[in-house]
């Protein structure tokens, strides 16, 4: 029996990963991020197979995490997080000044306290997922503010997990 109340004790941060193939720019809110070493400094991303992010980024083999802070209000986390980049342009109605290009990836910089762009050096599968595992090619600090945790998305915020998310077993626990 797995209990989730077990599975959330783990502490989690909220993220936007964003990425870019052939001119296609998507993103997507994603929790299950960590750093795995620090020379040389790589991080991995796991995202559902199923989502357009996973499918450019591994066309692409770049990409970025904006780590969320606490003040990111619920309509810009659902910009990222609760709509398919294969029938709405994520980035659209996102304000010129809240997001930017570099090395050809989408940095989102609104709401955000630090942004990492990497370079994929290894794809594990697993099992519905997808482990994007990145060299860290560069980072920097965005704002002071505190780092949202993915308890307080559930429990400051009420948000849910979209049924791609790793996490969405989350939603029934209270």
């Amino acid at each position: 029996m797995v209990d989730p109340k077990a599975l959330f004790s783990f502490s989690y941060g909220l993220y936007v990963v964003g990425t870019e193939f052939e001119g296609k720019l998507n993103a997507q809110v994603a929790d299950a991020v960590m750093q795995l070493t620090s020379s040389p400094v790589c991080l991995a991303a796991c995202l559902n197979k199923a989502n357009y992010t996973a499918e450019l980024l591994a066309k692409g083999g770049r990409f970025s995490i904006s780590v969320l802070s606490e003040d990111a209000p619920m309509p810009f986390i659902g910009v990222f997080g609760f709509r398919s980049g294969r029938v709405f342009d994520k980035f659209a109605n996102v304000a010129p000044d809240a997001w930017h290009k570099s090395d050809g990836v989408p940095v989102v910089t609104a709401h955000s306290v630090a942004a990492v762009e990497a370079e994929v050096v290894k794809v594990e599968d697993v099992e519905t997922h997808m482990l994007f595992i990145g060299r860290v090619t560069s980072a920097s600090v965005l704002s002071e503010a505190r780092p949202l945790t993915y308890a307080d998305y559930h429990k400051v915020k009420k948000g849910k997990s979209p049924a791609n998310a790793p996490s969405v077993i989350f939603n029934s626990v209270s």
